[in-house]
């Protein structure tokens, strides 16, 4: 026979015994209010933290981008700020390590690991401004919505520019490439996008509060939290993106991808191969051209790292060059490095005429912090030497490579492409300043030899999304792909395969017109930003006066 506590009757003169206590599984009450248990909310921080990895290139699942959103806000609502911190850094880890597995892939998991850390780090700050501002909505849940996007502006301008100045990789306006609401982007820029985004979420966060109370009234306004979230989303469907739709002279532009003789970091130890590859598809792209089965074209591009040997000062390089490009009959814009008087080194992007050779040479502005050079090298490679010699040795191997001082543009005869490298496309302010200074064409260069098919793939999402914003034509050419082009709707055509060798031509039209993203530039920011702040202060003036009055 089993003993049940719950149905034995006392004994003559025992008080019954106290009802045990049973452990809230999902939902407690907190001095601070309603909220998840601890478990609960870590369990739905590292759910929403996973599902926003869906939203993004490769998988393009993007509503699932405000559902994440939704997912955070929930984890840490009403929680104290060091739970707050936790919960949101937890979900940017969730976040951060698969959508950022391509960084691992050849410098070895310790830098992989303390990237998304100290991105993850901007996650937990967000949730902990978000768990601070908890009692804004006590009154009006409606500006849960308009909270959570401000938030999430706020987190992604600081992500973006700090620390060693940024790495805006990972926020939300990446995940609408192939959305309704990446039209946005056209309207205020990628911050504005984001918002949206974040807005959405929040909504979808009041519905599912509303429909918790199982009431008739919590199902109408879960509905209307619902319908609100999908508006958002499906509005800028209506915005007049082709008024400014590329309206110049047209250009046939030819893009050469070399491909690698193997990936990974050693690709820079046959450099000269890489050379040849691109080299040699070009003249091949000639053959077609003299026997009519190609159109001649009036560029070329080669990618970044086209020719690690530095083509000034290598004669062998030198004439290899100037034989594609007179076979070829048109300017090649390839990417180069380039070595300095001063020892240190250049990325760039150099303009190779068929007749005069090099006439133009663009000098990266935004090199990356580790990879291309060393902030605060001394500390950082006594840190890495703790921890593992091989990193601080991988440190000291990390050559100088220069901040270009340049105007972000590369000038072609009579047109002007932009000069952004690699991650610059990721940045708003180097994309903005190449069209205001003078860009007619959404042209990027890089080298993914080093990672895999995703981040090339989340890379041309960025390029797609820049065009929308900008109202160019673009394109990107990769050394092992993902090459291809964009035009103002962002729509992508003749995408390559990743590691593999091809040529793709298109005819692309310039433009000078002005987005209204284009001209407000980063106002949207900031005044979302502003709004950010506000709410946050707001906040703490609530909390503070009610701590005083329970005292």
């Amino acid at each position: 026979m089993i003993d049940d506590d719950r149905d034995a009757a006392p004994t003559p003169g025992q008080a019954p015994p106290a009802p045990k206590r049973r452990r809230p599984l999902v939902l407690t009450d907190s001095p601070l209010g309603r909220r998840l248990t601890l478990p609960a909310a870590l369990l739905a921080a590292v759910a929403s933290g996973l599902l926003a990895v869906l939203a993004f290139p490769p998988y393009g699942a993007w509503p699932l981008a405000a559902v994440s959103v939704a997912g955070l806000g929930a984890a840490v609502h009403r929680r104290r700020l060091r739970g707050g911190l936790g919960v949101g850094f937890v979900y940017g880890m969730a976040f951060f390590l698969p959508l950022l597995a391509w960084s691992s892939t050849q410098v070895g998991q310790w830098p992989w690991l303390f990237l998304c850390a100290l991105e993850a780090l901007g996650m937990g700050l967000l949730g902990m401004g978000l768990a601070a501002c908890s009692r804004l909505i006590d009154t009006h849940r409606w500006t849960w919505a308009p909270l959570t996007g401000v938030a999430w502006v706020a987190e992604e301008a600081l992500r973006s520019r700090q620390p060693f100045g940024g790495f805006p990789w990972g926020n939300l306006a990446f995940s609408q490439a192939d959305s309704p609401t990446a039209a946005a982007i056209w309207l205020g820029g990628a911050p504005f996008l984001s918002f949206l985004v974040a807005l959405s979420g929040g909504f979808l966060l009041a519905a599912g509060f509303a429909l918790i109370t199982r009431r008739t009234a919590g199902i109408k306004k879960a509905v209307a939290f619902t319908a609100a979230a999908a508006f958002t989303a499906l509005a800028p469907l209506a915005l007049p993106i082709n008024a400014t739709a590329p309206d110049g002279d047209t250009i046939n532009v030819a893009v050469v991808q070399g491909n690698v003789p193997r990936l990974g970091l050693s690709f820079n130890e046959q450099r000269r191969a890489v050379l040849d590859n691109h080299v040699q598809a070009t003249l091949d792209l000639a053959d077609a051209v003299n026997e009519g089965t190609a159109e001649r074209p009036d560029l070329v591009m080669w990618p970044e790292n086209a020719s690690d040997i530095d083509p000034l000062q290598n004669q062998d390089a030198y004439d290899l060059i100037s034989q594609a490009a007179a076979a070829i009959g048109a300017p090649i814009v390839l990417g180069g490095i380039v070595h300095n008087d001063d020892g240190t080194r250049s990325n760039m992007t150099i303009v190779w005429d068929p007749e005069a050779g090099p006439v133009y040479m663009y000098s990266k502005r935004h090199p990356v912090p580790f990879a291309e050079y060393v902030p605060y090298k001394a500390f950082f490679s006594t840190v890495a030497g703790w921890i593992d010699p091989r990193m601080s040795e991988g440190l000291d191997n990390v050559a100088g490579f220069e901040h270009g001082q340049n105007p972000g543009i590369v000038e072609v005869g009579d047109y002007t492409l932009t000069g952004l490298i690699c991650f610059e496309i990721a940045f708003d302010a180097e994309t903005r300043a190449s069209v205001l200074d003078g860009a007619q064409l959404m042209a990027v260069g890089t080298n993914n030899a080093t990672f895999d098919t995703n981040e090339a793939q989340q890379q041309l999402a960025m390029v797609q999304l820049r065009s929308i914003e900008h109202g160019r034509d673009g394109l990107m050419a990769s050394t092992v792909g993902v090459s291809g082009f964009t035009d103002h709707t962002g729509e992508v055509s003749q995408a390559t395969e990743f590691n593999t060798a091809a040529v793709i031509q298109s005819d692309l039209t310039l433009s000078d017109r002005s987005t209204p993203a284009s001209t407000v530039g980063i106002l949207p920011e900031a005044v979302l930003t502003g709004a950010a702040l506000v709410a946050l202060a707001c906040a703490i003036l609530i909390n503070l006066k009610h701590r005083r009055s329970q005292t």
